[in-house]
């Protein structure tokens, strides 16, 4: 054994002497080169890893534990080479353990992203071995000076085209020229920009157990104490490391979950609505809760408390998430607020007795706080927790409207069917988090079953990411070093995608809270509010409660019949005819079905239509309005250009043989195909899936526009396809609203 480590420190000894030859000038500055490669993968895990040391401390500590693990590391490659003849003993340890030190930074961290792992790490220790090699030889050698002076300008090179890449913004490869059709703005009716402060002056504080050990927010600077709770049966999957670490880092575990929030609290006499904000998954040591004081200082101003809510410590963390598993607590300890506020509201010795109206509350979430408003909502209404029904729920709040912002819809195993509530949800395009509109999923599943006005709002906004929702998450969805490689070029500015934000909900909030119906064009139609939105291309979904749909192509597979047997529908010379499920990007399903049509006139001038025929004609008047969802689609047979406009004749016929008919374009566009780019290298955008995915997008054409006939019958409906030489088109959700 003391010949094997003799043999050992003998191979792995650098060369030493004035007279090296080049051979060995070159190994010397490779194991300088590779020793820097590999401290550098340590630094920037370091800047990335986060356990509450100071970063001046970390970052040394990392330093040295990359110099002991290389040499370490340097050892274990000699004594696997021992038994491997023909190749220098030194070469092989110096590569295996610039390998096993880039693992262990990654472990640590790192977070490269595997589709680049192998070949960049190849290629970087080819180029620090060229590089450091012949700077050795250059500084130290004699011989073939202008060799090695090639050498060091090539790998300069190397490394400067990739430290481009990744310092460029990247490019827009999609840009849209289109306009929606112009028509009244709301500002020209004498409306206010809701996304524009109010007239309320409000207070700031924060409310918390008063013992945090981070944040000195919820520690000595709370305004008002709270108690903790235990979420023990909420949350079981809490153990292992994941559990050893955070109790280290935060100093509790989960039968100690604080009640955290940080409040914006108008100055306003009587009681006042409620609306709770939560973050996402996103680094807990990289806190949430402040990236929405931009909408607790709006809404505020508006007259409605604020708060956004601390759940940073269920979040992610260098030693792993829950992977979703955590999304019951996330929505069970929104209520516990909603249960704090409620026993602050009953005190008579608080300082907000009877200042809180708990039948007038909205919850927003983004991202897997998105998720889990919907979720809060539903085990509102519940007397025990699903899950486990050993936990007793005593909640019954008065929440009428949810927000969820970039929201996920599949990290809890449920998915859950909420009624009687009113909904919005925001997704960007750019999402390369939450890369489809999965907020449309929960959408779809919310029906009315009262009588009560309520809306539910879907917007779709290109060139609007996932982060800038927040404004502490920025520009870059993924976190680390996999940040470096999205494509953020045709990204709008945050103060751009927080103003969307703040447009719709506060207009949502007026709508819900203050029922100022005046804002439901801007829900329908963001071509009402252009000048108090950026300019990009948006897509709309709006539903009232009161919105009659006669065909919605969920009921079976026969193309030629409706639910209910409501009416029958033919098709006159079309190219493309059939229904199907609408799939997301990633061939994951949207929740809804659609007919899908397709017309192509260059060859042929015989008429090409779409007919329903109602078996019992629907009476409308002046006050009706029609009501589509239509989108931009796309089949093999018909190839066109992904800007090229889509309009057609809508032609309605009375029982009389009255006609009344417009043209699609006349009130609204539809959206050209919104297409993305999320990284800055092609190969790694395969793992999102299409580069673009359908977005249906609601139209409401007042029955007035289409005629200036009094009462009529309308017996049937007609697609007329003249007014575009080709397209394909997704149909659903035709029906009338009075």
């Amino acid at each position: 054994m003391a010949s094997f480590f003799n043999r050992l420190r003998s191979v792995n000894k650098l060369p030493k002497g004035s007279n090296l030859s080049q051979t060995q000038l070159f190994i010397k500055g490779a194991f300088y080169g590779l020793l820097l490669l590999s401290l550098s993968f340590m630094v920037i895990g370091g800047l990335f890893f986060r356990n509450g040391i100071s970063p001046y401390l970390q970052i040394p500590i990392y330093i040295i534990a990359g110099i002991l693990g290389f040499y370490l590391f340097r050892w274990v490659g000699s004594a696997l080479h021992l038994v491997v003849k023909g190749i220098p003993t030194i070469a092989v340890s110096l590569i295996i353990a610039t390998l096993l030190t880039f693992h262990l930074a990654d472990y640590m961290r790192f977070s490269w992203p595997g589709a680049l792992v192998q070949n960049s790490l190849i290629i970087a220790i080819f180029v620090m071995v060229l590089l450091a090699g012949s700077l050795m030889n250059l500084v130290r050698g004699n011989r073939n000076k202008g060799l090695y002076s090639l050498f060091v300008i090539i790998a300069l090179a190397i490394i400067a085209y990739p430290v481009y890449l990744l310092m460029d913004e990247g490019s827009n490869p999609h840009p849209i020229d289109f306009e929606q059709t112009k028509g009244p703005l709301l500002s020209e009716m004498g409306i206010n920009n809701p996304g524009e402060k109010g007239t309320y002056h409000f207070d700031y504080f924060t409310y918390g157990n008063g013992t945090d050990e981070r944040r000195p927010e919820y520690a000595e600077e709370v305004k008002y104490k709270t108690e903790t709770v235990d979420a023990s049966l909420i949350i079981p999957e809490w153990t292992g490391k994941k559990a050893k670490w955070r109790e280290r880092y935060w100093g509790f575990g989960m039968k100690e979950f604080p009640i955290n929030g940080r409040t914006w609290m108008p100055k306003k006499e009587g009681k006042l609505p409620l609306v709770l904000i939560v973050h996402g998954n996103h680094g807990m040591e990289h806190y949430s809760d402040p990236g929405y004081a931009y909408l607790g200082e709006l809404l505020a101003s508006k007259g409605f408390i604020t708060v956004s809510v601390d759940e940073n410590f269920i979040n992610g963390t260098w030693s792993g998430d829950f992977g979703g598993k955590e999304m019951p607590a996330r929505a069970w300890l929104l209520l516990k607020h909603l249960s704090q506020w409620r026993d602050w509201n009953n005190d008579e010795t608080s300082d907000f007795f009877e200042k809180i109206d708990m039948d007038n509350i909205v919850l927003m979430g983004h991202s897997r706080g998105g998720e889990a408003v919907s979720i809060a909502a539903a085990y509102n209404k519940l007397s025990h927790f699903p899950d486990n029904a050993l936990v007793e729920f005593d909640f019954n709040f008065g929440i009428q409207g949810i927000v969820a912002i970039a929201p996920t819809d599949a990290r809890y195993f449920r998915r859950l069917d909420l009624e009687n509530i009113n909904f919005l949800s925001i997704q960007g395009a750019y999402d390369a988090d939450e890369a489809s509109f999965f907020g449309l999923r929960q959408y779809q599943r919310i029906s009315y079953s009262d009588s009560v006005h309520r809306i539910k709002v879907g917007l779709y906004a290109n060139q609007a990411n996932h982060g800038q929702f927040n404004s502490i998450w920025g520009r870059h969805d993924f976190g680390g070093t996999s940040g470096w490689f999205m494509n953020t070029a045709p990204l709008i500015t945050g103060e751009e995608q927080r103003q969307i934000a703040k447009t719709y909900i506060g207009a949502f909030t007026e709508y819900v809270f203050n029922q100022k119906t005046e804002y439901a064009p801007l829900f329908n139609n963001s071509a009402t509010a252009r000048d108090w939105l950026p300019e990009v291309v948006y897509v709309n979904n709006f539903q009232a409660s009161e919105n009659q749909i006669l065909v919605d192509y969920e009921e079976d597979i026969v193309v030629t019949t409706t639910k209910n047997d409501i009416a029958t529908i033919s098709a006159q010379n079309l190219d493309v005819w059939y229904e199907q499920d609408l799939k997301m990007r990633d061939n994951g399903l949207q929740g809804t079905n659609a007919a899908i049509i397709g017309w192509n006139n260059d060859s042929s001038m015989v008429e090409k239509s779409y007919t329903l025929s109602f078996n019992e004609p629907v009476l409308l008047d002046s006050t009706s309005t029609l009501l589509f969802s239509f989108a931009r689609a796309d089949d093999s047979k018909i190839k066109m250009e992904d800007n090229d406009e889509l309009n057609f004749t809508i032609e309605l016929f009375s029982q009389n043989g009255d006609v009344a008919s417009t043209t699609l374009s006349e009130h609204k566009k539809i959206a050209p195909k919104i297409k993305v780019k999320y990284m800055k290298f092609k190969a790694m955008n395969g793992s999102f899936g299409n580069n673009w995915e359908l977005a249906m997008e609601t139209f409401e054409i007042p029955f007035s526009e289409f005629s200036n006939l009094g009462n009529f019958e309308w017996s049937s409906l007609r697609l007329v396809f003249d007014q575009s030489s080709k397209g394909v088109i997704a149909v659903d959700n035709i029906g009338y609203r009075d």
